[in-house]
C-alpha cells in the first residue's frame, strides 16, 4: 500500500470477509477491497473491540505475523 496515514491493528483472529461486502484485490500482499460501505468489528490482540467503518473502494491489507495478523488501511478510506 502507498505510504499514506495508515490505521494499524493486530488481531489473533483470521478474518473472513463476506463476498457481497469485500473482494480480494491482491494476494501478495493480501489486500481486500470493500465492494460497498461496510463496518467491521475487530477484536485486537489486547481483546479490545474496534468498530471501523470503511467506504466503498477502501482497501484493507492483512499480513500474518507469528501468531497474529496485522491489519492496515489508509485512514482516508474510513467513513
Amino acid at each position: 500500500m502507498p505510504p499514506y496515514i495508515m490505521g494499524l491493528l493486530y488481531t489473533k483472529f483470521y478474518m473472513d470477509f463476506e463476498e457481497d461486502e469485500w473482494r480480494q484485490h491482491s494476494t501478495n500482499p493480501l489486500v481486500f477491497e470493500a465492494v460497498s460501505n461496510v463496518t467491521l468489528d475487530i477484536e485486537d490482540a489486547s481483546h479490545k473491540i474496534h468498530k471501523i467503518s470503511f467506504k466503498k473502494g477502501a482497501k484493507l491489507e492483512m499480513l500474518r505475523i507469528v501468531g497474529k495478523y496485522r491489519l492496515c488501511w489508509d485512514d482516508a478510506d474510513l467513513s
